[in-house]
């Protein structure tokens, strides 16, 4: 929850008429979505989970014996149902924002809360979430316990990176949560003037990343 209503509050002030920080460059984004998910993962180790916020990450560690499977379920269902109520608090405080900005050329689009390709390649768009998971989530695995002491800074920094260096291709959903939860949450709540949800594309941020990470953990588990 607060992974997305941070991270997609950065989406609506980018996008949405009269915000302040309409049209920020793709920096700003970069380190918002960074503290973000630095935040989000303070939140959730304070609160005695693991840290994961996403479901590359907890799949593809309770694939290799790096997380209980018995956990699996109830962390999946608490990182989806957390990105729709983030979502949904989004929509609630950018709602003026919306109604201020009529259609998808003015900036009123999923893009806020999902991710869209800058070129619609699917192979490729595919792809690329493949190998930007994969990197995030093979060092992840190389820092251990990642909700302790500065951790969780570093790992917002890893975000910045991967969006900086590998996510100017697809906007780097490398978590289906992320995706999926808001590009839900824009499909069946009312946000006035919204556009298409795009779900013909929403394979890529849920398939990309899983096979990321699933192959970053197999790769640690044979070299450990």
């Amino acid at each position: 929850m607060i992974l997305i209503l941070l991270g997609a509050g950065t989406g609506a002030g980018f996008n949405l008429n009269k915000a302040y920080a309409k049209g920020a460059d793709w920096l700003f984004i970069c380190v918002s979505w960074g503290l973000a998910v630095t935040m989000g993962v303070y939140v959730a180790g304070s609160l005695g989970s693991l840290g994961h916020l996403n479901p590359a990450v907890t799949i593809g560690y309770a694939l290799f014996g790096f997380f209980p499977w018995d956990q699996v379920l109830p962390y999946l269902s608490g990182q989806f149902l957390g990105a729709f109520i983030g979502a949904a608090l989004v929509i609630i405080q950018f709602r003026p924002h919306f109604k201020a900005t009529p259609n998808e050329k003015s900036g009123n689009k999923v893009g806020i809360f999902a991710t869209q390709p800058a070129i619609k390649s699917p192979l490729f768009n595919f792809l690329s979430e493949v190998i930007a998971t994969f990197a995030f989530i093979f060092i992840l695995l190389n820092l251990g316990d990642f909700t302790q002491g500065m951790k969780p800074f570093i790992v917002g920094t890893l975000i910045l990176v991967i969006g900086a260096g590998l996510g100017t291709t697809t906007g780097f959903a490398i978590n289906p949560a992320r995706d999926w939860g808001p590009r839900l949450a824009y499909t069946i709540l009312p946000v006035p003037n919204k556009g298409s949800a795009e779900w013909g594309y929403a394979w890529v941020p849920m398939v990309g990343p899983l096979v990321g990470g699933i192959a970053a953990a197999g790769l640690q588990f044979v070299l450990k």
